[in-house]
């Protein structure tokens, strides 16, 4: 890995647990059940805040953009979530919970100026960040943008991870990975264990007929790990979901993003530390 390429996924490391711990905070869930979201779990209010910004979009369009989810579960969610509350309405009361859960997290530093100067940078990031033909990151960077530096970190964040996002389904597409072959193949390098990819509710049937699609191309071993070849292609999709992610960093500058990374660390550290975030996700973030 370029050094290069090594300091975009850095950043990404750094800014994705402050994007993703809105997803499991009480704080939100408080504001999703008093939207009239069911909190049993977390995909009802998870499919309305993410896909809010693009407006009240049906469930084909959100499957698309989200990638990684089945069609069923989607359709479980959408377009019925909007019946609980309009766009609009959710992404209101997604500035509400990122105020609180951010206060809850960060305490008093929530105020402070390293948080105010590290989005300050993020913003100039995610400003810099080309959204073309990237739906989520398009529709978040068109949002405007907040008064408070705590929020415009979390937008800052969420902008910049859906455009590397949107750059990674991308890739898969152009790797001939479907959406349920993208996840038995990240499986299959080690990213995580196949069971916690059962949250994007794909169906045994579906799983096994992927793995045999994907042994048939040689990609997999009759194990169900990666082959060779299967590795090659998944070192490629990275490579190049790093390089669809590089622009931001490069129009902000070397000098600018070590300070930022700097300014980033003990956020990050109480974002990691705060328990909310599952060990093992999707994402495979430190192994792959």
């Amino acid at each position: 890995m370029s050094d290069e390429r090594g300091q975009v996924r850095r950043m990404w490391h750094l800014l994705e647990p402050l994007h993703a711990v809105f997803y499991y905070a009480p704080e939100v869930f408080e504001e999703a059940a008093a939207l009239g979201y069911a909190t049993d779990e977390r995909w009802p209010s998870y499919f309305a805040w993410r896909a809010a910004p693009l407006g009240p979009v049906g469930a084909e369009e959100v499957t698309a953009a989200f990638h990684s989810f089945s069609p069923a579960t989607v359709g479980r969610h959408v377009p019925a979530g909007w019946e609980v509350a309009g766009p609009p309405a959710v992404l209101d009361a997604r500035t509400w919970a990122v105020d609180r859960a951010y206060r809850a997290l960060f305490g008093d530093r929530v105020d402070g100026p390293e948080l105010a100067e590290a989005a300050a940078l993020a913003r100039r990031a995610a400003e810099a960040a080309d959204v073309t033909g990237r739906p989520l990151a398009g529709a978040n960077a068109a949002l405007p943008w907040p008064e408070a530096p705590h929020l415009v970190l979390w937008q800052a964040a969420t902008v910049l991870r859906e455009q590397r996002g949107d750059g990674h389904i991308a890739a898969l597409t152009g790797a001939g990975l479907d959406p349920v072959e993208s996840l038995v193949s990240f499986a299959a390098v080690g990213a995580a264990r196949p069971e916690v990819f059962a949250s994007r509710g794909w169906s045994p049937a579906e799983w096994g007929a992927a793995r045999e699609r994907l042994a048939a191309r040689g990609l997999l071993e009759a194990d169900g790990t990666a082959t060779d070849a299967g590795r090659a292609l998944r070192a490629e999709v990275e490579r190049r979901t790093d390089e669809s992610a590089a622009g931001p960093w490069e129009a902000l500058g070397e000098k600018h993003r070590e300070r930022l990374a700097e300014l980033l660390g003990p956020f990050w550290v109480a974002a990691i530390g705060s328990g909310l975030l599952p060990g093992e996700t999707t994402l495979g973030i430190g192994k792959v």
